[in-house]
């Protein structure tokens, strides 16, 4: 950790604890960060108020030594994608856990990073702004160490990059990889290999950008299997090949070919296994993100671990605790927590656990079935024990609309002792 990223981190432990923050003791007002959690409270018996939403100590940690394992074992670099959490300090846990860099979407998110002396970013994303791109060239002039590189997918962004780095008299070039699209009709990315040329020859003719490499998105691969997948994976890294036999990457220390959202990183490691002897070593970039905190929906189906179970299991690490405020019959009951507070974009949430005076048991005849702004609608069968006054547990689907409801995010360990909070930034 660099100085001026321990700094940075300091001044959130120092941050003073307030009504900004939901969920947390309403008598730790005027604490900092560091106070509160050097008090070790429990989630559960130390003036937390409900809705609150916890990470597991012991299942964050765990996701993140996996990954970094499975990332050595492939031999893949690691920029986990940041706009999951948005925490710079689980930036710097990553980082700590052998991630090369952090993967971000947009300016604001970089702003961030840079905030907390994030030396590498992977802008997976085309950038065209003209106000963005002038602080870039700005942070890269100041610092010779900060590495940035972003997609480009047409002529006409190459044009506008340009235009915006020479009036900014931008003296470092800023680093690109041609982004190839997953298929016709997805995302982002040049649609045919001839295109792909054409946007490099672009690149080529500036002093502002400099082609270091291809990348892209397989999670958008139309009707996505893993023979499309493997298919469209094998396209990315015979287009670097052709680029290196063009001369494309002239004068490098080394090739970026990079890809892997959450689901498929273990075509990525298959794939990227075959990429052949180019003329420079190939910086070989998995992107994946939401394993940080992973979850009990979307990803807990989706995860490549479910394939190769012999790699290991990710584990979902949140938990949104809630109180049941009414039970207006035997067949329906209604917790304090609804969309302003859970993620339901991909899933609902899903009813686990149940607390009543310090005792936990399973969620037995409990289901989410909607979500108000402020509630959730809970069906209860008759085998479901459940009062006014307890505690109830939800599973969440989706991370990443998980984290962006919560500005600071206790961390709790299994007996329910608060030992960190995370801070997030959206």
């Amino acid at each position: 950790m660099t100085a001026d990223t321990a700094q940075s981190l300091a001044r959130l432990a120092a941050e003073r604890v307030d009504h900004r923050f939901k969920g947390l003791p309403p008598d730790a007002d005027g604490l900092t960060v560091a106070e509160l959690a050097g008090q070790r409270r429990n989630l559960f018996t130390g003036g937390f108020a409900t809705p609150v939403l916890a990470l597991s100590a012991e299942r964050l940690e765990h996701n993140l030594k996996l990954m970094e394992t499975y990332a050595a074992r492939h031999g893949l670099a690691f920029a986990p994608h940041g706009k999951t959490s948005m925490a710079p300090q689980l930036f710097q846990r990553q980082i700590e856990h052998g991630a090369w860099g952090i993967t971000l979407a947009v300016p604001h998110q970089v702003r961030v990073a840079r905030a907390f002396g994030t030396r590498r970013v992977f802008l997976a994303n085309e950038l065209v702004d003209a106000a963005a791109l002038r602080w870039i060239a700005a942070e890269l002039d100041a610092d010779q160490d900060f590495e940035l590189v972003c997609y480009v997918d047409s002529v006409r962004g190459v044009e506008l990059m340009d235009a915006a780095l020479r009036d900014a008299d931008a003296t470092r070039p800023v680093d690109v990889v041609v982004e190839l699209a997953a298929g016709e009709g997805a995302r982002t990315g040049v649609r045919t290999e001839a295109e792909c040329a054409a946007v490099a020859d672009a690149v080529a003719g500036t002093r502002t950008l400099r082609l270091v490499g291809v990348a892209g998105y397989e999670g958008e691969v139309p009707k996505a299997d893993t023979e499309r997948v493997t298919a469209w994976l094998r396209r990315l890294v015979a287009l670097a090949a052709d680029f290196d036999k063009a001369g494309r990457f002239t004068g490098l220390d080394e090739i970026v070919v990079s890809a892997g959202g959450s689901a498929w990183f273990d075509a990525v490691a298959e794939v990227f296994a075959e990429i052949p002897e180019l003329s420079r070593p190939v910086l070989k970039l998995l992107r994946s993100g939401a394993y940080v905190s992973h979850d009990d929906g979307h990803y807990r189906k989706l995860t490549p671990f479910n394939r190769v179970p012999e790699e290991g299991a990710l584990e979902p690490a949140f938990r949104l605790w809630t109180q049941v405020v009414s039970r207006p019959s035997a067949e329906q009951a209604f917790v304090n927590a609804g969309k302003r507070d859970a993620a339901y974009d991909l899933d609902l949430p899903f009813a686990q656990v149940i607390r009543r005076d310090g005792a936990e048991r399973p969620a037995t005849g409990v289901s989410v079935t909607a979500l108000s702004d402020q509630h959730a609608w809970l069906a209860t069968t008759p085998e479901a024990d459940l009062e006014v006054g307890d505690w109830v547990g939800l599973g969440l689907s989706h991370p990443c609309t998980s984290f962006d409801k919560w500005q600071l995010i206790p961390v709790a360990e299994a007996d329910g002792t608060v030992v960190d909070y995370v801070r997030t930034f959206f």
